[in-house]
């Protein structure tokens, strides 16, 4: 319609205007930006920001007041998001070179690992799907997994993350604030649970059963259909296992992994207890230092926010600049703390880019506690 190309020509000409002035404002702020890093002034200052907006709902049409104030506040996180770029000199832009250059082509094939449980564990098994020969050493609770890569008793350690099922494992996250480590390569394992028990005893004999709570949440629609069947929780299924095999009873049972029945001289007694057949659990492999290999197309980091409107949109809004995919937002409340969260970010980024290199500068720079917890691809 010639109406509607006249129309659009006159934006055209307007968003020419806009380009210019936006070239003439960033040059402004490198201007800003030279005076505050001189005198030592910090880049987000609040009350100025106030000011320009009320400035602002002075000069535009009410009904236009709330689009510019989006508009405005859009352009002060460019603003500050520059201003950062030109000051900062972070640390972790060494570090993720270091490591970039530093880490060997191909992900070993060997190594001592560190999981939680017993022979037959879950986490043994994505162990094994990462390495073709590791040294597995059990600890009975993930801190102590934690805490064997961290002080170098083990070369990598290997945890549960989340579930498709059943979603995140919450107290893995939570053990992340309290660590330092680095996340090198992810698996998905694909979690069959099977009921197992004593040679000779039947399913209606079960009294009780023993899993660990993440499996027990898997197979939540067969123990709903047992409801007076006792549940008891495990650190581990496979420790679930050892426990029903050492218990002298002939009235308990576990949902573990079929592997189990073999390793504990248990027997199957049912192969359908898990809600769905499409049940996987992604698991974690983490290292003291920093590891990036070949191919690495994941980032995982972990970060506190200002208390302030659209904190998490400014961070958020950063990532959709660079079209990156953010795959997970994961948020657990910071014990202690006055209704603080720490958010955990799962990005599907290549590390190796520049841009990707100097948003994660710009982030560790800026924001009060930003953890970068590691560039990695998954099997």
């Amino acid at each position: 319609m010639e109406e509607l190309k006249k129309v659009r020509e006159k934006i055209d000409k307007i968003d020419e205007q806009i380009a210019d002035l936006f070239v003439d404002r960033m040059e402004k702020v490198e201007e800003v930006t030279a005076v505050k890093k001189k005198n030592g002034i910090p880049v987000y200052n609040p009350d100025r920001e106030r000011e320009v907006l009320n400035k602002v709902a002075d000069r535009v049409p009410e009904k236009y007041d709330a689009y510019s104030r989006v508009l405005f506040s859009t352009m002060f996180e460019l603003s500050r998001s520059y201003q950062s770029a030109l000051t900062s000199s972070s640390a972790l832009e060494k570090v993720i070179r270091d490591a970039v250059s530093r880490t060997k082509a191909d992900f070993p094939e060997r190594a001592t690992v560190a999981c939680q449980g017993v022979e037959g564990a879950y986490s043994s098994l994505a162990a094994e799907k990462l390495f073709r020969l590791p040294n597995i050493l059990y600890f009975r609770h993930w801190e102590g997994v934690f805490s064997a890569v961290e002080k170098g008793l083990c070369k990598y350690g290997v945890l549960p993350i989340e579930n498709s099922s059943n979603g995140s494992v919450n107290g893995v996250y939570d053990l992340m604030l309290n660590h330092n480590f680095y996340i090198v390569r992810t698996v998905k394992l694909h979690v069959s649970h099977v009921l197992l028990a004593k040679e000779g005893v039947r399913a209606e004999d079960i009294r009780e059963i023993y899993s660990h709570e993440q499996a027990l949440g898997q197979c939540s629609a067969f123990l709903k259909a047992h409801p007076d069947v006792k549940l008891n929780v495990c650190e581990n299924t496979a420790m679930a296992a050892k426990a029903v095999s050492e218990s002298g009873r002939n009235d308990v049972a576990a949902i573990s992994s079929a592997n189990c029945a073999q390793l504990y001289n248990l027997k199957v007694l049912s192969r359908k207890v898990q809600n769905s057949d499409n049940n996987y659990t992604r698991f974690i492999c983490i290292s003291k230092e920093p590891e990036i290999y070949a191919g690495a197309n994941k980032i995982s980091l972990m970060l506190t926010l200002p208390h302030r409107p659209g904190a998490l949109y400014s961070v958020m809004s950063k990532f959709n600049a660079l079209d990156l995919n953010l795959s997970k937002l994961e948020s657990r409340p910071i014990v202690g703390s006055d209704f603080e969260f720490m958010f955990y970010f799962d990005i599907e980024a290549e590390i190796h880019k520049e841009s990707v290199i100097k948003l994660m500068s710009e982030l560790s720079s800026s924001l009060e506690r930003f953890v970068f917890l590691g560039a990695y691809s998954e099997l």
